[in-house]
């Protein structure tokens, strides 16, 4: 079965649909390979091809397809607003086993909404209506949209379902929150609830799922079809396992601190290119403790202390000195503050 049709056998179930979020940098090849050992999600999305004018699809996302090595459904996500470059790069990406082709409309990095992509588009409702209209004649497998609720107000989430509705979506995650808000504010569940409501299309639900607890919660919430997981799976890769563990009535998986730090190293050597210096491979596992640290320690020392080392031994010494040992770690946040210290921007 192509994961096309593997896709839409999960359209059509009746399990939630457990997705990974795409974020630039970090949910790479290597991270989805290290994430099929703890259970893994049921889809795994693509970082964004970045599309325009000139633009060809990124041959370092392009591995993510040919070598998929989850044995699950890839969906290949686009990020831009020229409408030709857009559909051209649709008709390349289905020359691939993909199992749908996403637009983002949600990335909030400042660096992509100011060329008027991602979250930036959502200043312009009529233009989403052009380019979802173009992708949707373009597109002959699946064509989901990933969306936020709106740029600085959620208020123009009003205008922008029905054009979503009219175009026959095969599925819209959305972001509960507006690009503004970023990561930080709560997640407007009532929103995603009323896109459940007004759309033709199942949805899905993205935003603030860390626990299996509150992915049950949500799902009640918004009545979603699915859950899209991001920073609460890089702090945690049991989380997907543990929701479905959840919806069995099983006993959850509970990791030990020796369980994290072991994840920790299967991470380094998962992530780390050997041909790049001690120093870049240090700086890049930042980037994935950034998200791990906010549910190791309340106080926000580990993530003080991680982000000053420089040195494999040092950051393993820091590792170790937190996490050998056996007592149980939920790695939910333990504060927004500890989580607002580090703003990562992702898709």
């Amino acid at each position: 079965m192509n994961h096309h049709e593997q896709f839409g056998k999960m359209l059509a179930g009746e399990e939630p649909i457990l997705a990974l979020a795409p974020m630039q940098d970090v949910t790479d090849l290597p991270f989805w390979k290290l994430m099929t050992a703890y259970g893994g999600a049921d889809v795994y999305y693509t970082e964004f091809f970045r599309v325009h004018a000139v633009s060809h699809p990124e041959k370092y996302i392009l591995r993510s397809i040919t070598e998929n090595p989850t044995d699950r459904p890839v969906v290949a996500q686009m990020i831009g607003n020229d409408i030709p470059s857009l559909v051209r790069t649709a008709q390349e990406l289905q020359e691939y086993n993909i199992a749908a082709v996403d637009l983002n409309l949600g990335c909030p990095a400042p660096i992509v909404y100011r060329k008027c992509a991602g979250g930036g588009l959502l200043r312009e409702p009529w233009r989403i209506d052009a380019i979802l209209g173009a992708l949707r004649d373009a597109v002959k497998v699946k064509f989901t949209v990933k969306t936020r609720l709106g740029f600085d107000s959620p208020e123009v989430f009003d205008q922008l379902l029905p054009i979503f509705a009219k175009h026959s979506l095969d599925l819209l995650t959305v972001h509960g929150r507006t690009v503004k808000e970023m990561y930080w504010s709560e997640v407007h569940y009532d929103l995603i609830a009323q896109a459940v409501a007004a759309m033709p299309c199942p949805v899905v639900a993205n935003g603030n799922v860390y626990s299996a607890q509150s992915a049950e919660e949500v799902l009640r919430i918004t009545g979603a079809r699915g859950l899209m997981i991001g920073r609460g799976a890089i702090r945690n890769p049991w989380l997907f396992e543990q929701i479905r563990q959840q919806r069995r009535g099983e006993p959850l998986f509970i990791p030990r601190g020796v369980d994290v730090l072991n994840y920790v190293r299967a991470l380094y050597d998962a992530v780390c290119s050997p041909d790049v210096k001690e120093s870049a491979q240090v700086q890049k596992m930042k980037k994935y403790l950034n998200f791990i640290g906010a549910g190791v320690e309340p106080t926000g020392q580990f993530l003080h202390q991680i982000r000053r080392v420089s040195t494999k031994v040092d950051f393993f010494r820091v590792c170790e000195e937190f996490l050998d040992h056996d007592r149980p770690m939920a790695l939910e946040p333990f504060t927004a503050k500890v989580e607002k210290a580090h703003e990562v921007e992702v898709a």
